[in-house]
């Protein structure tokens, strides 16, 4: 399936060489993880925030940017320095779920997007995500399957909110956007049960 999970390999080659310089300044994945999650927090509020200042919309999509190279860091910090544990784990997936609710919060109060659908939304990605970690609890791997996994989202959203910025006219199609990532998140969701299963 189509995602942007799929250029994850050539993300992390770029990020090597700052890999290399947190962990000379003894950064540890749990605060790459910690950093990830308050950054997540931040962005929620100044999304909810961003209909008074429209230039916190640019920051949010910035930010989620940010946020998926953080995300994309502590894992790899914790695999190559062999810094993996109990407590990073469980601390990664809940910082996930609690990441992406404090994010996708402010859809809630969108203008031109139903309730309905960014609740949908909201809460079809906390499923997908546990789906995600069914697949590890069942004695196989996390499962990452895509469509519409997590930097999907972040990236639908992040893209939303720079055409919020540069003044486009999204609003008349936010309810089609966001009805086809529910029907996305959903097929994700399956497949990652699918593949769990097996």
């Amino acid at each position: 399936m189509i995602s942007t999970y799929k250029i994850k390999p050539a993300f992390q080659k770029l990020l090597t060489p700052l890999l290399k310089v947190l962990r000379k300044l003894g950064v540890t994945p749990n605060l790459l993880t910690v950093k990830a999650i308050l950054l997540s927090l931040f962005l929620g509020y100044l999304f909810y925030e961003a209909e008074s200042n429209n230039t916190y919309y640019l920051y949010v999509a910035l930010g989620l940017l940010f946020r998926m190279m953080l995300n994309a860091l502590d894992g790899m910090m914790a695999r190559v320095y062999d810094l993996q544990s109990r407590t990073g784990e469980v601390l990664n997936e809940v910082g996930d779920i609690v990441s992406d609710v404090a994010i996708f919060y402010p859809l809630l109060f969108l203008e031109g997007l139903d309730f309905r659908l960014a609740f949908s939304f909201i809460v079809l990605s906390v499923i997908n995500e546990f789906c995600g970690i069914l697949g590890k609890a069942m004695g196989g791997e996390r499962r990452y399957d895509g469509p519409m996994g997590k930097s999907d989202r972040a990236t639908v959203v992040g893209v939303i909110c720079l055409l919020f910025y540069f003044d486009i006219g999204v609003e008349p199609y936010l309810k089609y956007i966001f009805a086809i990532a529910v029907v996305l998140v959903s097929l994700s969701s399956v497949i990652r049960l699918k593949h769990s299963i097996k």
